[in-house]
């Protein structure tokens, strides 16, 4: 559901390709090989499984598709089959293509253009799984009893054919009709059960709205979009499989996990501390996943309570192993041990995972080229996803100034999102990190005998925090007294620079906002 939107005419984001150091085009090496490739056509060999009608649900557009499903009711629970692309059927290891895709990691999105990670004519072409095409993949089987929980679960490489492209607003308004595509009709259900499985393990999921980019007729869209239902249940069924993968890497001894450390106590208390003011219900031993799940994020308490809950999310990464189970071994978002396999056009790390289940699950030695690349994997997936988060962020924040430039001085009406801990005056978005930046820089810094402190420097500092504001759709940094968490209050823009990409509101004293009226 879009929530709000605004039209800006001409936005540029060729300074941020060249902050970031993106990538134009492809090595002529890797271009002539995926043109090569693709003028092959898929490989033959695996198991033929084109008699499954299986469907791919992605955004509008969306033309390089990792993943087709299939449902269906079986011996009294549920059978998922999931399709994979099968990226190793055109990529050999240490070929152009190969070697590139080390170099990018993962696919960067920017609002202008996709940065791939493979050459179009794999990632858009050959190896993606477009409706009424034989395409290579590898096909999950699992197997569900019927209150959702994994009896069986196991990868095979075969080829397969979707049978038609779906997309999440036409699925939602299909689900709502009660006349979705017959190969997911059991979707709703099946999401469900998962969802509530998630939140009996102590899973979290924060359904913070997001804010998008878009090209339209006419200029730009920023849009704050919040999950479709239909999202959140095709999500659970790429859940469920990283957590298959991640059972069969952890039974064989050798893998690559997606991990992060349980929420720090500090974080959960100071998580349920702020719930009270907001309104927020926090009924005796419920945890914070079924507190977040109750939240309407549309509501601006809501909104900052989800805001605290970031957060409980920290320390995100991959971990390989071989050999001895890493003490880190589980995701707590999941609540569970997990594993990206689902995006292997779009991940680099998921064609490696997926290499090592299906020689565990083969009984065969895990190939040397994956398992060598494994404990490399970590450190070039956490540069990419710095690189991917940057590019996003910084294409909201050229978006909010360009929008906002001509209207400095402007008064609007604000929701409070956060607000900054007392000693810290930084620009860091998140309370836990506003501290953290506070102790570091209060450690060693007391003057010594005899110096004059500097009045400057510890004179007082405004009050500092996060506001969003309805139209247009931004988030942005705030100073001035009267920031409250959830409360609504009026600001004033003071900076809106398109070439640092940078907004500031001011609060407004309620004299002033009662004569601006």
């Amino acid at each position: 559901m879009v929530i709000r939107r605004l039209i800006a005419p001409h936005l540029d984001f060729s300074a941020l390709r060249r902050e970031l150091d993106l990538p134009v085009g492809f090595p002529l090496a890797a271009q002539r090989e995926a043109e090569e490739t693709a003028a092959a056509g898929p490989p033959a060999g695996a198991t033929d499984r084109t008699d499954i009608p299986l469907v791919t649900i992605d955004p509008p557009g969306s033309m390089d598709l990792d993943q087709a499903m299939f449902l269906e009711r079986r011996d009294g629970g549920f059978r998922v089959h999931y399709a994979i692309a099968d990226v190793s059927a055109f990529v050999r290891p240490g070929s152009a293509i190969a070697t590139e895709a080390w170099h990018r990691g993962q696919t960067v999105y920017l609002p202008d253009g996709r940065v791939p990670l493979h050459p179009t004519e794999l990632s858009e072409g050959v190896a993606s799984l477009l409706p009424d095409q034989v395409r290579p993949a590898v096909l999950w089987t699992i197997d569900l009893a019927a209150d959702g929980t994994t009896t069986a679960a196991r990868p095979e490489r075969a080829t397969v054919r979707s049978r038609a492209r779906l997309n999440y607003p036409g699925v939602q308004a299909d689900a709502g009709a009660g006349t979705l595509h017959p190969s997911i009709a059991l979707l709703p259900e099946i999401g469900k059960l998962l969802i509530d499985l998630g939140l009996a393990r102590g899973g979290i999921n924060l359904p913070i709205p997001s804010q998008e980019v878009e090209q339209v007729e006419g200029g730009w869209e920023l849009v704050l979009r919040a999950p479709l239902p239909v999202e959140d249940f095709n999500a659970q069924i790429s859940l469920l499989t990283g957590v298959a993968a991640a059972k069969i890497m952890l039974d064989g001894g050798v893998g690559l996990l997606r991990t992060m450390p349980k929420p720090d106590l500090r974080a959960v208390a100071a998580l349920r501390t702020a719930a009270g003011p907001l309104g927020i219900p926090w009924p005796d031993g419920a945890g914070p996943g079924r507190v977040i799940a109750s939240v309407d994020g549309n509501d601006p308490r809501g909104a900052a309570f989800l805001e605290h809950a970031a957060d409980l999310f920290r320390g995100a990464g991959y971990t390989a192993f071989d050999g001895s189970v890493p003490e880190l071994h589980e995701h707590a978002g999941v609540a569970a041990p997990y594993a990206h396999v689902t995006a292997p056009l779009r991940r680099l790390a998921d064609r490696y995972a997926t290499e090592v289940c299906l020689a565990l699950t083969a009984g065969r030695p895990v190939p040397d080229w994956a398992r060598e690349a494994l404990a490399k994997l970590p450190e070039v997936m956490a540069s990419t996803d710095r690189t991917a988060s940057a590019a996003g962020r910084g294409a909201v924040d050229l978006a909010e100034a360009v929008l906002l430039s001509g209207r400095v001085g402007e008064q609007f009406e604000a929701a409070v999102l956060d607000v900054d801990e007392p000693h810290t005056h930084g620009h860091q978005p998140t309370q836990a990190q506003q501290s953290n930046q506070g102790q570091q820089s209060n450690q060693g810094q007391q003057p010594n005998q005899g110096q004059q402190p500097n009045h400057a420097d510890s004179a007082p500092k405004p009050p500092r925090g996060t506001v969003a504001i309805d139209h247009p759709a931004v988030r942005a940094r705030c100073e001035g007294p009267g920031l409250v968490p959830g409360q609504r209050i009026p600001v004033r823009l003071a900076v809106a620079d398109p070439v640092a990409r940078r907004v500031l509101f001011q609060t407004v004293a309620p004299e002033s906002a009662r004569m601006a009226t």
